[in-house]
């Protein structure tokens, strides 16, 4: 479904990402590991248009859609949950959900799309007047999450979810994702709790200054000791 082929980003003379090629097979979901600062958000915001890669391809469908805005690479079928929420604070829930029903691809479903993300979060459907930035973190990363969905995406890479939330909200919300994934979404994502994100993903890949230095499945490189002893403390 997306192909990353030797990708090569730079920020002036910083290099942020050295010659990534990753695979993301459609219904899966892949997990981006790695320290701060090892190129997993540089990776997810390249693939969303807001990053222009010096060298590389990113074959969405067979199509190269390296450098290309991140309007039209919503419209394709990607969809970001950024880290950080970012929601419309002065909003109102409805009007963030209205927000990501604004692309052509979403809009003649944009009722069933409401109907799906007000079902996945009831309370949502309730606070629907409510300004978004007086909402709970958690109920923030559902409204950044609906607003995704309601652009209709084939593909949503999460960029930390779970940062800054408490445990059982974060549980909540990977569960979420499983389901989401159940239903036939493919996803990507980059979490700071690798144990759990290794559980989730069918496939992953470890970022290392840049680079990718491990990739296989979740299962398998939750046992590797080099994990075990990088991310995990054991």
């Amino acid at each position: 479904m997306l192909r990353v082929e030797s990708l090569d980003v730079f920020y002036g003379d910083a290099q942020a990402l050295d010659g990534v090629t990753l695979d993301i097979t459609q219904g899966d979901i892949v997990a981006i590991v790695g320290a701060n600062g090892a190129g997993k958000t540089s990776l997810i915001r390249t693939i969303a248009g807001m990053h222009q890669p010096a060298r590389g391809r990113i074959l969405f469908r067979g199509t190269d859609i390296a450098g290309w805005p991140s309007h039209r690479v919503c419209d394709l079928g990607i969809g970001q949950v950024a880290e950080g929420r970012q929601v419309f604070p002065t909003l109102s829930v409805a009007e963030n959900l209205a927000m990501g029903a604004m692309l052509p691809r979403a809009r003649a479903g944009s009722a069933n799309n409401l109907e799906r993300v007000y079902a996945l979060f009831p309370i949502l459907a309730e606070r629907a007047r409510q300004a978004a930035g007086t909402l709970s973190g958690g109920e923030q990363q559902m409204l950044a999450i609906g607003r995704c969905l309601m652009g209709a995406p084939e593909l949503v890479m999460f960029d930390e979810p779970s940062l800054g939330l408490a445990p059982a909200v974060v549980q909540a919300l990977l569960r979420t994702i499983r389901d989401l994934n159940r239903d036939g979404l493919t996803c990507v994502l980059v979490e700071q709790n690798v144990a759990v994100s290794l559980r989730l993903a069918r496939r992953a890949y470890v970022l290392e200054n840049g680079r990718v230095t491990l990739s296989g499945n979740g299962e398998a490189l939750l046992a590797d000791d080099r994990v075990r002893r990088a991310y995990l403390g054991l």
